[in-house]
């Protein structure tokens, strides 16, 4: 169902700004209430940064390097033919099939919203009043939307420096442009040592392409588990990304797409054919009208919110990325579903919340991560060392046992526990599986769960996530 060209009613229940994860959930979530709702998308698509230019397309990515992976793997499993140990991937094939994938998610996002009652608009917003919210149509003409409330969840978008900043800076492509990329580029400098960088970099290096990451610390994943940095940054560099520490890009030379020469403040110079930035993301926040409204934002541009998505200004609420907390998709998700529940689904739910403590997440590195509660120093400086008590376990996966030493990714399992009850308050996994095995144990973190939990399930046998359940 295409989106509306005028408002299909007199006045709404609430207004959702932004058809990314959250705005979808929400005013779904909303409208099967019986709300009356109408959802702004300021693009032709729905599903925000995840479904076009995140999550799904990245998974795929990834899931394409690992396929690379497994066929250099497999001559050790004795598997014999042609592209055994040498696989050779076709980028330019592989994208069009990719994004006609992408394109099918949005049209089943457009069918659940319409399926819901959800009214689609598109153009972008601007926030009048707490009543009521400005469409601006592709054709420039305007309309009026009348609501109870407003929901700002526009989510945000990657950071380049500025040609003042840095000279230069805008011949590299950030996130957003990785998916844009008709061939695979031969040679690849990545700016950024967050989990962003570090999946991107994964996936440019296993498809092929010689990869640089050029990074501030020692480590990549600096906010994660120190384990975890460590051990990733280790394998990245065991496996042929080459990294230079201290770095700091001075300038770039050169013509976007084609050959670029990235001057480091140390004086080296990098010769690539992509440079890609991926050095944070800000909130879309601007030409919103929300400050002349009263609503204050960070210094950052995040809307500042309280544990009910609210701003401080009645009838104006703002969740997912835009608000600066836990940037992933899935608390977008909940937070949306949750506000709409409070706000439509009677007394059952007229307190609920998202809770953003002991969020589980995932890293699709190369090996993966799983992640989730306190790190090992978080919890020292929360509880005190006296009071944390740390398991920790290295190994190799079975899977690696008819493989070359030099393949042999590791494993590092890591249980944070406190308290004479030896309540686990984070696991932090890298290895084999650890994307798919983190899920089950964010239960049991959020649970409460103490190390005598673990000790007393019985292990599945053989497998990597047991040895979570038998530390000593």
């Amino acid at each position: 169902m295409p989106p509306v060209t005028k408002p299909g009613r007199e006045k709404y229940d609430i207004v959702f700004i932004g058809g990314g994860s959250g705005g979808v959930a929400g005013s779904r979530r909303a409208a099967s209430y019986g709300a009356k709702v109408a959802l702004i998308e300021a693009t032709d698509k729905l599903g925000g940064t995840c479904v076009n230019v995140g999550c799904v397309p990245k998974k795929i990515m990834w899931h394409a390097a690992d396929i690379a992976e497994k066929i250099r793997h497999a001559e050790g499993y004795q598997f014999k033919g042609p592209g055994i140990g040498n696989p050779q991937f076709s980028w330019s094939t592989f994208k069009p099939q990719r994004d006609a994938y992408i394109r099918r998610l949005n049209g089943i996002y457009d069918n659940n919203v319409a399926k819901e009652g959800v009214e689609l608009h598109h153009g972008k917003a601007r926030v009048l009043s707490p009543s009521s919210v400005q469409v601006t149509r592709p054709d420039g003409t305007t309309y009026t939307l009348n609501t109870d409330r407003v929901v700002v969840a526009t989510g945000g978008r990657p950071t380049i420096p500025s040609d003042d900043e840095i000279p230069g800076a805008s011949l590299g492509i950030n996130s957003d442009g990785f998916f844009d990329l008709e061939e695979q580029p031969r040679r690849v400098a990545v700016v950024g040592a967050g989990y962003i960088a570090v999946e991107l970099a994964g996936v440019f290096h296993t498809l092929g392409s010689e990869t640089t990451m050029l990074i501030r610390g020692d480590t990549v994943l600096r906010t994660f588990d120190p384990m975890l940095g460590e051990t990733l940054t280790n394998w990245m560099k065991h496996t042929g990304i080459n990294f230079r520490h201290g770095a700091h890009v001075k300038k770039v030379e050169g013509t976007k797409g084609q050959e670029l020469t990235v001057h480091l403040e140390s004086g080296e110079t990098l010769k690539v054919d992509t440079l890609l930035w991926a050095i944070g993301r800000h909130a879309n926040t601007e030409g919103l009208g929300l400050e002349e409204l009263g609503v204050k934002l960070d210094k950052k541009g995040n809307v500042i919110v309280d544990e009910y998505q609210e701003t401080g200004v009645p009838g104006i609420l703002a969740l997912g990325d835009v608000a600066g907390k836990a940037l992933l998709t899935p608390v977008a998700i909940a937070a949306a579903r949750r506000l709409s529940n409070r706000l439509f689904g009677g007394e059952k739910f007229k307190n609920d919340k998202l809770s953003y403590d002991d969020i589980p997440t995932v890293v699709f590195s190369h090996p993966t991560i799983g992640t989730v509660g306190l790190t090992e120093p978080e919890a020292r400086k929360k509880y005190g060392d006296e009071n944390v008590k740390i398991y920790k376990s290295s190994f190799r996966a079975l899977y690696f046992s008819m493989i070359p030493e030099e393949h042999k990714e590791p494993t590092v399992h890591k249980l944070v526990c406190v308290g004479p009850e030896e309540r686990v308050v984070g696991i932090h996994i890298i290895g084999l599986g650890s994307d798919e095995i983190m899920q089950g144990f964010g239960v049991a973190v959020k649970m409460g769960a103490t190390k005598a939990d673990l000790d007393n399930t019985v292990a599945i046998h053989p497998t990597s996530a047991e040895e979570l359940v038998t530390m000593r």
